[in-house]
């Protein structure tokens, strides 16, 4: 059993904290940084959790590719997101490949990255705090609880993610409703995907849009992905498609 880590998280965390400023006066701030207490963060983060669940092979830990395939998909997709990246963010990156197993797949995201090798390889924990990660069966340790996630439960909250949007990624669901509304709408009228499109119809939006915001809203699994092309497999629903506690309707692909 592995631990498997959304390294992009405690590598930002750590490398931003270790970062300072010299204020030289007449309009000029340099930003500087300490690789050595940045990596030794990410180090100390990593081995806390190595110890909170005791004795595991080698952690693998997961990163974002710099190309995103969600922006073919929507090209606002986390276009607010313009900060650089902290100072010593690539040099932990390269340092860390040295001591461990590091996964980084062409145009995904780590979480991406994360499902996908989860699914293929059942049994391992996820080390996460992104809520996204409960789209994922198995085994999430959000750094605070662990949980034991359901197929159904996953594609629930994948069905949720796609009406409630995620203002931090960038795509809005449907306006007005957030988690909360979303879980009601879909307890009363079940968890499919004509409740999406109707919510989004009332809202005089397109099915369209409702498709565009559950693709972005999707975290890949096994199923998701062309190993042969290297690229994913846009996740497109039956009409039909429903998720109940007993059984799971399959969406098509293309």
């Amino acid at each position: 059993m592995k631990l498997l880590f959304d390294a992009d998280f405690t590598v930002y965390k750590c490398c931003a904290a270790a970062e300072d400023e010299i204020n030289f006066g007449d309009d000029v701030i340099f930003v500087t940084s300490k690789f050595s207490e940045a990596y030794s963060c990410v180090k100390r983060d990593i081995d806390r959790v190595c110890r909170h669940f005791g004795l595991f092979d080698e952690p693998i830990l997961f990163f974002s590719d710099s190309l995103n395939f969600r922006k073919e998909i929507e090209g606002s997709y986390k276009g607010h997101r313009n900060r650089k990246k902290p100072c010593g963010y690539r040099r932990v990156i390269n340092k860390l490949s040295e001591e461990y197993e590091v996964i980084k797949m062409p145009t995904l995201e780590a979480d991406d990255a994360l499902g996908i090798y989860s699914t293929k390889n059942p049994g391992n924990i996820i080390i996460s705090p992104d809520k996204d990660m409960k789209q994922i069966s198995g085994q999430l340790y959000n750094l605070d609880q662990s949980f034991t996630i359901t197929k159904e439960e996953g594609a629930k909250w994948h069905l949720i993610q796609s009406l409630a949007g995620d203002n931090t990624d960038g795509y809005s669901g449907v306006p007005g409703l957030g988690v909360k509304r979303a879980t009601a709408l879909f307890d009363e009228k079940g968890y499919s995907w004509k409740t999406v499109v109707n919510a989004f119809k009332e809202k005089d939006l397109s099915e369209e849009v409702a498709l565009m915001n559950a693709r972005l809203a999707r975290i890949l699994t096994v199923d998701d992905y062309d190993f042969k092309e290297q690229k994913p497999i846009l996740w497109t629903p039956s009409p039909d498609y429903r998720v109940d506690d007993g059984a799971r309707l399959q969406a098509t692909s293309t």
